[in-house]
């Protein structure tokens, strides 16, 4: 395995922007990763598994529920510690950090947000500490842009409930030791529910061969008349928005997450220019290698601006659902450009494991096409923008 070598680009001191505390939590990201990832995550991906002993590494980091508050097991952080946790583990490998965005965004945030005092101190703490791992159940094998199609559904039959439907594309459900599943009551409202491991009728297949995420865990989520306790029913919040919520969390740390993917292929990309030599001289000495190289910084530079105005909103409260689509759509475009261009800088060597570019690439296949495609976001920021709806 090649040493870790990366150097983050900061073109233009965007390091004076940030608190101590904010570097502090950043650089502690940093070195983890470095030390505990990147040894292992080629071979993990290669062999298509999620290395489950950085399990307790992504907790001592602060990357299960960075936001959520201390006496919930949390870190208590901002945002943008948030944004900035995120941006090093995708630097890692996108799967690692969509392990830690899940865990975070989609199953502590409406457990937080719209459970009880009850559901809080009983299953935060653990999914803080990585104790226990959660999933997300909205995305079903039939509805994908429109969740509001939902079929799976859950019957009141008195003292409990009982669900049945499939999810599918589920990251983590292989493993997961709780599921909050997005499903519909008999008036066809939708409710988020906390199913758990071990209740009859509920089953979680991995879905194998992808050529994409391979060092994460992903599969179905299928409930077969499961029984699930009525305490285990999100109380104050219900209807679709309410897993768009948990979405809007998820993709703001996705937007952080594409940058870091983008910092390594770059950072991967122009260190070999300096050192492969072709024609006499190192390729970066040569114009349309300059090209890429200056299109990269400049793209990281503008996307790094972006997260960092997007995490000071978010602070506030400000932050709109459009803001963040736009800023989830630009970053995981720019950081797939990106991985492509510095693929080619390496010619046949940014094919291999060798270097981490060729599984950026494949991971932000992914990345840009879950939590809303790409398309789906441009339409959300037109929609935005003329007050019309292209979606119906």
């Amino acid at each position: 395995m090649k040493p870790d070598l990366f150097e983050a680009p900061d073109y233009y001191n965007i390091d004076d922007l940030l608190s101590e505390e904010h570097k502090l939590i950043r650089d502690a990201a940093r070195a983890w990763v470095k030390r505990d990832v990147s040894p292992i995550i080629e071979e993990a991906a290669q062999n298509a598994e999620f290395p489950k002993s950085i399990i307790p590494g992504l907790a001592e980091i602060g990357a299960f529920g960075p936001y959520i508050p201390e006496e919930y097991g949390g870190a208590g952080l901002d945002q943008i510690s948030y944004g900035l946790i995120m941006q090093e583990i995708e630097r890692g490998d996108s799967g690692v950090r969509s392990t830690a965005s899940v865990q975070s965004s989609l199953v502590m945030y409406p457990i937080w947000k719209y459970g009880n005092e009850a559901q809080r101190n009983k299953y935060l703490p653990k999914l803080a500490s990585g104790e226990w791992m959660g999933s997300f159940g909205l995305t079903e094998p039939d509805h994908g842009s429109n969740p509001g199609g939902m079929v799976t559904n859950f019957k009141d039959m008195g003292d409990h409930y009982l669900l049945n439907g499939a999810k599918l594309w589920i990251s983590n459900s292989p493993f997961c030791d709780v599921a909050v599943v997005w499903a519909k009551n008999e008036e066809g409202r939708i409710h988020g529910l906390v199913v758990e491991r071990g209740m009859e009728g509920f089953s979680t297949p991995e879905t194998h061969n992808k050529w994409s995420l391979r060092a994460s865990a992903t599969g179905e989520l299928i409930f077969q008349d499961v029984k699930i306790p009525k305490e285990n029913l999100l109380p104050n919040k219900s209807g679709l928005g309410a897993p768009l919520g948990c979405l809007d969390s998820a993709r703001y740390g996705i937007a952080w997450g594409a940058i870091g993917a983008a910092m390594d292929c770059y950072d991967t990309a122009l260190r070999y220019a300096k050192e492969r030599i072709q024609f006499g001289k190192p390729i970066g000495a040569f114009q349309l290698q300059q090209k890429k190289l200056a299109e990269m910084i400049t793209e990281i530079t503008k996307a790094q601006l972006l997260v960092l105005r997007l995490g000071q909103l978010k602070n506030e409260g400000k932050a709109t659902t459009a803001q963040i689509s736009m800023a989830k759509r630009n970053n995981v475009d720019m950081a797939l450009k990106i991985a492509r261009e510095a693929r080619q800088i390496l010619g046949a060597m940014g094919i291999t494991g060798e270097y981490s570019i060729m599984r950026h690439m494949m991971n932000l296949e992914s990345v840009i096409t879950y939590e809303g495609t790409h398309d789906i976001h441009l339409l959300i920021t037109g929609m935005d923008i003329t007050g019309l709806n292209a979606f119906k």
